[in-house]
């Protein structure tokens, strides 16, 4: 593999000895099979390959510098096939950067855009240069450092958490600590997350999933409005595929980029957290016929990017170009950079943006069984990361439920999302996907089997989520009915029209306690739902003390205080942050929740919709109101498992009974949304209230039942 191969040859003595010299610099032919560039203990091997062009050129620099000090033309003999591979000797990797030029045939129409003039970032680059002060545009050109690892992991364990024993935590690097109010030494940087460990461990969160952190230009498409400065400042447009944003450090790292980020990411496995990366596989920041070429075009323009027959390029991702994932060339970039970053970062999963994408052919047309998805979903070094995939594209393509090689792959669940929305704001057309989403969206994933065999498996497929970086924050969803993206210059036609939010009676802000009583009642029904949902929960960081985005459902290009998290909220809103610590450690208590269990003693089915009555297990199509039961036996705890959650969604008081548990136990109220009167919206074991006969839903709540023994 090559990540141990880099570390071998950097730390290990091999007789390898200059053959000749160019441009005053002994060399000798490389190791092909070992892209990139990977120091010696004599010197730098450079491996680059192309298939269309007809001959490249290694440039050096001295640091941020744009003439080249040297340039050292790879001769024949030092190409295999259509790699060229050089070892220079005597190089120091602290005394320059890197970059290619290749030449070879200027014909667009066949997608052939070779130009020698063009100084070109190497694919493999493990640190790009230029980028590393945040909103500071670099411009004409990137070069690469050669990185040396030195990092020691110690004898940590990889993580064997199942998907669906996760709490994932999606957030923003720069955007979770950049407001002063945050508190930390080091804002908006992989240190400043790492100062708020200690919140998410008391949270309860065990999986972080970080937005793109993958070297990208947030000045590419920089503008003006209304005096602000406007960035792409979530990251969605990749330069470097293996390089991590230095903009995200808070010290320099020259030649040792990446060592912040692995220190966040061990002190996170030490705290047992687990790490997801955002990544971005669809599209890269070349843009289309009009964007930039220093990179992927310049080496094989009509490899790396689907084209249609006159040369342009197809747009599926809705950025201006789309990567042609299933080209063999780029399986192989694609797996070898995953690899990379499981080996090299000990990253424990990736989301892979727009992923539908990667299903599709050369000329854009979906595959049956795509040849990536499968290398990836059967790869032995991904055995054990979690592959989650946002199962749609910008060209129409939409796979929830039916995402290829499903059986190894999770899909963020877009019909969780959208049915829960409208159930719980009182569209009653949506109970019976309310309930089949809440109980596992086994219509969607019952197809696959799990690791006993069982022909049910959604717990481990869906990851849940009703709020993530693209839309509403869960405090906007029930506080705007429309979205207010003003601010981004568009006239407010960007973004989601489709946001399934309610106001709750104001739009925006407002001073009326009823109002808020009722959106913060709404949040904590979102939140009680999503955390007794059979599935993977995933929300977005700031929900939990009330978050918001002032109606922004859109804030891809919002560096400022729409984006970044308030932490004054956490104390202001402290009873909200406690009700999600609450349902979080209710979720890791109740094993049934997450899967399925030996059958439960007292007889009840392992899993059921309810009516108001609980003996009919039928839903109205027009309900307002259900309820969902998870029933087993915890074999750990040695007795049942058993949990009842009642959503009304009814704007008056509803009257529900509980399930007969045949004289086995009592149900007891853990949560009730609605509160006591008295500002109690939960109750710990051993405080729970025992429930006999009839019980009151009441407005719009949710209430959660835990079934006990004698």
């Amino acid at each position: 593999m090559k990540s141990y191969h880099q570390k071998f040859v950097s730390e290990t003595p091999l007789e390898v000895y200059p053959t000749g010299e160019i441009s005053g610099f002994p060399v000798s032919p490389g190791m092909f099979d070992l892209n990139g560039a990977t120091p010696l203990q004599n010197g730098v091997n450079f491996t680059i390959h192309t298939c269309g062009g007809t001959a490249c050129e290694l440039l050096l620099f001295h640091r941020e510098e744009e003439e080249p000090f040297a340039v050292l033309p790879f001769p024949e003999a030092y190409k295999i096939g259509d790699v060229y591979s050089m070892i220079v000797y005597g190089l120091d990797i602290r005394d320059f950067e890197y970059a290619y030029r290749v030449d070879g045939p200027w014909d667009p129409e066949k997608g052939l855009l070779f130009d020698k003039k063009n100084i070109l970032l190497d694919p493999y680059a493990k640190a790009v240069s230029g980028q590393r002060t945040w909103g500071t545009h670099w411009d004409p050109t990137y070069h690469a450092r050669v990185v040396k690892d030195s990092f020691n992991w110690g004898d940590m364990p990889q993580s064997k958490k199942e998907l669906c024993d996760l709490i994932i935590y999606e957030l923003h690097v720069r955007g979770f600590t950049k407001d002063a109010s945050s508190g930390v030494s080091h804002p908006g940087t992989f240190a400043g997350l790492m100062e708020k460990i200690p919140y998410l461990r008391e949270l309860g969160i065990n999986a972080v999933e970080l937005m793109p952190i993958f070297e990208f230009d947030e000045t590419m498409n920089a503008r003006e409005i209304n005096g602000e400065r406007l960035l792409e400042y979530w990251g969605y447009n990749t330069v470097s595929f293996f390089a991590p944003n230095t903009s995200f450090t808070s010290v320099n790292e020259y030649n040792r980029e990446g060592t912040e980020l692995k220190t966040l990411i061990k002190a996170l496995h030490d705290n047992g957290i687990e790490i997801i990366l955002d990544v971005v596989f669809n599209h890269t920041a070349e843009g289309n016929e009009l964007g930039r070429t220093f990179c992927f075009k310049g080496f094989d323009n009509n490899i790396y990017y689907m084209l249609t027959p006159d040369g342009n390029y197809y747009n599926f991702s809705g950025c201006g170009n789309t990567l042609n994932c299933n080209h063999p060339v780029v399986q192989q970039m694609i797996l070898e950079c995953l690899r990379y970053w499981t080996v090299n970062y000990r990253v424990d999963g990736f989301r892979f943006d727009l992923a539908s994408i990667l299903g599709r052919n050369e000329d854009g047309s979906p595959m049956n069984n795509p040849p990536l998805l499968r290398t990836l979903a059967s790869d032995p070094l991904l055995r054990n990361v979690k592959l989650i995939a946002e199962a749609w594209d910008a060209g129409g393509m939409y796979q929830v439920g039916s995402f290829p090689a499903s059986g190894r792959w999770a899909e963020w669940n877009g019909r969780y999302r959208d049915s829960l929305r409208s159930f719980l704001k009182g569209d009653c057309w949506s109970s019976w996907d309310a309930a089949w989403s809440i109980s596992g969206s086994g219509d969607l994933y019952g197809m696959y089997k799990d690791s006993q065999g069982g022909n049910y498996a959604g717990y481990n497929s869906s990851v849940n989520f009703l709020t993530c970086h693209d839309g509403f924050t869960l405090y906007d969803l029930y506080s705007y009915n429309e979205k207010h993206n003003e601010n981004n210059g568009w006239d407010n036609t960007d973004g989601a029209n489709d946001n399934r939010s309610w106001n709750c009676g104001a739009e925006g802000e407002t001073n009326d306690p009823e109002v808020l009583k009722l959106r913060y009642r709404m949040i904590r029904n979102a939140c009680a739902v999503l955390l007794c949902s059979r599935g993977t929960p995933m929300f977005l960081a700031g929900d939990e003390f009330g978050n918001t985005k002032y109606g922004n459902n859109n804030s891809y290009c919002q560096d400022n205080e729409i984006s970044w998290l308030d932490w004054t909220l956490l104390e202001k809103n402290k009873d909200l942050f406690e009700f999600f610590r609450f349902m979080i450690s209710y979720r890791k208590d109740h094993l049934v929740i997450r899967k399925k269990l030996p059958d439960a003693v007292c007889g009840m089915d392992s899993i059921h919709t309810h009516n108001v009555n609980a003996q009919d297990i039928s839903i109205p199509r027009d309900a307002y109101t259900f309820a969902v039961s998870f029933a087993g036996y915890d074999r750990e705890k040695g007795k049942d498992d058993l949990v009842y959650i009642a959503v009304n969604s009814y704007w008056e008081d509803v009257s529900i009974t509980l399930p007969d548990l045949h004289k086995r136990g009592f149900w007891y109220l853990s949560v009730n949304t609605y509160g006591d009167g008295q500002g109690r919206y939960f109750y710990p074991q051993g405080q729970e209230i025992r429930i006999t006969g009839n019980f009151i839903m009441r407005p719009r709540s949710v209430a959660i039942f835990t079934g006990r023994p004698y």
